[in-house]
């Protein structure tokens, strides 16, 4: 469906519709998943790992130069089934344990990040000094929600302050749920901090004889609106295994 018209076609699947992420599971799945495992097993001397989620996908290598070579083999493997790899999206950077150290040494910057499922990647230390993965809120997902946010309280922009509280709760419990890891709490706290202001501004415009002051605002706000919370556990307890 196209501004309201039906399109037959005979290959792909439409962009954002329900059904488009199980086939490019399925397809995928032969295509990519079976394929990669073989050739880690064959060619590769190094460790690799690869996290794929739809078609989008994250794969590390313990060697540069095997790196290399699985991306011009993928891209081979991909023209057979008439795909192509996203050149935009996809790069090969140095990061892990070492690469704060090493581009240290040559006199480089700080390793790149990367984006994958709406975080973004950062190599980090914890409060011991042990090397960990940062992951915070993405900048672009974040902004992109905010504008999606504002539009829609505009839309709603006569709602009542307990329907708008309801629906703005909501809203923040199901970003903490999805956002909320180890770390990202500044990320959490400015997405709230971003909507009280929104509200505010939203009941200043429609409010002709009284003006919502800030004082009364937070009071709302801490009526409404839950504070931001961690919900996920670190990575090696959520894979802990008790036997």
């Amino acid at each position: 469906m196209e501004e309201e018209k039906w399109y037959k076609t005979d290959e792909g699947t439409p962009q954002g519709g329900s059904i488009s992420p199980l086939l490019a599971n399925i397809y995928l799945h032969y295509v990519f998943d079976l394929w990669a495992n073989s050739w880690r097993n064959r060619k590769a001397s190094g460790d690799v790992v690869m996290v794929r989620f739809a078609d989008d996908m994250v794969l590390g290598f313990q060697y540069k130069h095997e790196a290399m070579r699985f991306l011009q083999d993928l891209k081979s493997r991909f023209r057979k089934f008439n795909l192509e790899v996203n050149t935009e999206k996809t790069s090969l950077i140095e990061f892990g344990r070492y690469a704060v150290e090493r581009r240290k040494e040559r006199g480089e910057g700080k390793p790149d990040t990367f984006d994958f499922l709406g975080f973004t990647h950062i190599c980090s230390k914890s409060r011991r000094g042990k090397f960990t993965v940062l992951r915070k809120t993405s900048a672009k997902k974040l902004r992109n929600k905010l504008a999606e946010l504002k539009k829609t309280m505009r839309e709603r922009l006569h709602w009542s302050i307990p329907d708008l509280g309801k629906w703005l709760k909501s809203v923040i419990v199901g970003h903490c749920r999805y956002y909320g890891v180890p770390w990202n709490g500044k990320s959490l706290t400015r997405f709230r901090s971003e909507i009280i202001r929104m509200w505010c501004r939203s009941l200043r415009r429609r409010s002709q004889k009284h003006r919502i002051t800030w004082e009364r605002m937070n009071r709302i706000a801490k009526k409404w609106l839950p504070s931001p919370f961690i919900c996920h556990p670190y990575p090696l307890q959520r894979m802990r295994v008790n036997t």
